[in-house]
């Protein structure tokens, strides 16, 4: 039996198509079409309340009885810096200005990790979804061992060789290859450590003959001939984000789709401006501001993401997306525009060819 096939049958799915958690895009109609069809649908719940999280694995739950997978944020807390966060505020006042409002007096951390977080723990061991992934790190080790126990999968994604050895010195069932072609965040443990940015394909072939675990390929990947790719490179499956931003079921908004729809879909770029990490998305003025000769460094994640939050509100009243988090990989010009369960089949039968 081959990997693919044992990831398969160990998780009861008919693709080797996991549709990227996505936090703020994926939907539980989004996961559930996916599941649905064959393939993995998840649900990114670090941007969320725990209150929130439940009621989307209800809402999947009752949509689909196929398995699904549930994310979340393993970073480290925002270290907080007054005058950083001043400077950066400083600089963003000219916009907030243009916008009509003044520049807030302060910034919060926004989005709590999982690393110490017991409620979500708690939510998940409760809820039992059938696979939990992990996102800018790991969560500990007695965590881990307890979802396992559970009879939960679990998933971390790595960027280089050394994440993926920590990944499976701590017991995790299989690894997300994420390439620099990736849209949204980058999955690095250590954001200060020097990074190779290695591209999906070269980061599968490293791990590849240095791991026994299921690698899933993630960064780029748009269609069944880059799935393909993926696997004859030693993937057990392959994760697409950006390929189903423009699904009816996800909660993209109308600016973000017209702009994937769009020639600005070619220029996406990694950035810390908007978030306070390194993310790729569509290039607008909020990253063009952020990265001028002489822009201070960004706050910390994620209070960095507050002040791009808080300029977005704002812009978007006028219906103006130049502030908006538009995450995609370096595949966006390849998007299609078709509903979910229709992008599996296609993808399933692009694969095939």
């Amino acid at each position: 039996m081959t990997s693919i096939q044992r990831f398969l049958d160990r998780l009861g799915l008919q693709s080797p198509i996991i549709q990227a958690p996505m936090a703020g895009v994926s939907t539980p109609r989004l996961a559930a079409a996916v599941s649905s069809a064959g393939g993995l649908g998840s649900l990114g719940i670090g941007a969320g309340t725990v209150a929130q999280a439940r009621q989307m694995i209800a809402d999947t739950r009752a949509l689909t009885d196929k398995p699904f997978n549930i994310n979340v944020f393993c970073h480290a807390p925002a270290v907080r810096d007054a005058r950083r966060e001043a400077a950066w505020l400083a600089h963003l006042a000219p916009l907030f200005a243009e916008l009509g409002a003044t520049v807030p007096e302060a910034l919060d951390e926004i989005y709590k990790t999982f690393i110490g977080d017991e409620a979500a723990f708690a939510l998940l061991l409760e809820q039992r979804p059938a696979v939990v992934s992990f996102h800018f790190g790991l969560p500990t080790q007695q965590q881990i061992a307890a979802l396992r126990q559970a009879g939960i999968y679990t998933m971390a994604t790595a960027t280089n060789v050394h994440e993926a050895a920590l990944i499976e010195q701590a017991g995790v069932d299989a690894i997300v290859a994420q390439g620099v072609e990736a849209g949204g965040h980058r999955g690095v443990f250590d954001p200060q450590a020097p990074d190779e940015r290695h591209s999906t394909t070269v980061l599968l072939r490293l791990l590849a003959g240095r791991t026994t675990l299921p690698l899933i390929a993630a960064g780029g990947i748009m269609d069944g001939q880059g799935i393909r790719a993926a696997l004859d490179l030693g993937a057990a499956a392959a994760q697409l984000g950006t390929a189903f931003v423009l699904c009816p079921e996800s909660s993209a908004n109308a600016g973000y789709r017209a702009n994937l729809k769009s020639a600005r879909a070619a220029s996406t770029r990694l950035t810390s401006v908007l978030s306070g990490r390194l993310a790729r998305g569509m290039v607008n003025r909020l990253i063009e501001h952020g990265e001028a000769p002489g822009s201070p460094p960004p706050a910390d994640y994620p209070v960095a993401y507050d002040a791009a939050k808080q300029l977005n509100a704002l812009a978007s009243q006028r219906g103006d997306s130049e502030f908006a988090a538009q995450w995609a990989g370096q595949g966006a010009p390849l998007a299609r525009e078709m509903g979910a369960e229709e992008l599996v089949a296609t993808l399933a039968r692009e694969m095939a060819r």
